[in-house]
């Protein structure tokens, strides 16, 4: 189906574009939402009279993408990313990654605009990244990917057999000598009693007065 764009559109053109598309994805994305209008001699006519003002549009896109240019070639993006001792990345540098540090920067730039060597970067180093700006415009930005060392925790070394069942053995022992003299404790403050008097558990019978008659 034949549209005639009435907004720029990153993946399918700009305004006063004539484009070939779906006749579903014109009905229920690109009509609904004003982007586009179906080709017909009265949208021709209407855009042949807004071509003064899309093309001034234009001249400006042209003017801010030369300033854009400028702004990003003057920049210098320092990335870091953990890696090993060889410089080697855990992990990759994407067009994505590049495309959120330049938005922490406050450029708003489009991931599928972005061109890396190979794709991604996957060492440490000094890189040249391709930024498509309009048109046939682009900027060449700097990266520098850095290197970060993970952290890492050296592990206890597991209690031998040998001293865990000496450790295990000892407790046993201090448990028994503990229950030992709580019992011994007991035994030797209680007192008996004997025909109505009191004897000390400890004492000879002779000490008491009883006879052995």
């Amino acid at each position: 189906m034949k549209v005639i764009l009435n907004k720029d559109l990153s993946t399918l053109g700009e305004e006063g574009d004539v484009k070939d598309v779906a006749r579903g994805y014109a009905r229920n994305y690109l009509f609904p939402r004003g982007i586009a209008l179906p080709y017909t001699p009265q949208t021709v006519k209407l855009f042949e009279s807004r071509k003064e003002e899309i093309e001034a549009k234009k001249v400006q896109k042209r003017q801010d993408s030369l300033g854009l240019k400028e702004k990003l070639e003057a920049l210098e993006i320092s990335i870091t990313m953990p890696a090993g001792a060889n410089g080697r990345l855990y992990g990759a540098v994407t067009s994505q990654t590049v495309a959120d540090e330049l938005a922490k920067l406050g450029f708003q730039i489009e991931r599928k605009r972005i061109e890396l060597t190979g794709n991604s970067l996957k060492s440490t180093g000094k890189y040249k990244a391709a930024v498509k700006l309009y048109e046939s415009a682009s900027a060449e930005i700097q990266i520098v990917v850095i290197g970060q060392a993970l952290k890492t925790e050296t592990p206890r070394a597991p209690a031998r057999p040998g001293r865990r069942r000496r450790d295990e053995a000892r407790g046993e022992t201090a448990q028994a000598d503990a229950s030992g003299e709580a019992a011994a404790q007991e035994s030797g403050g209680g007192e008996v009693q004997s025909g109505g008097g009191e004897v000390s558990s400890s004492a000879p019978a002779e000490s008491a007065g009883l006879s052995s008659e």
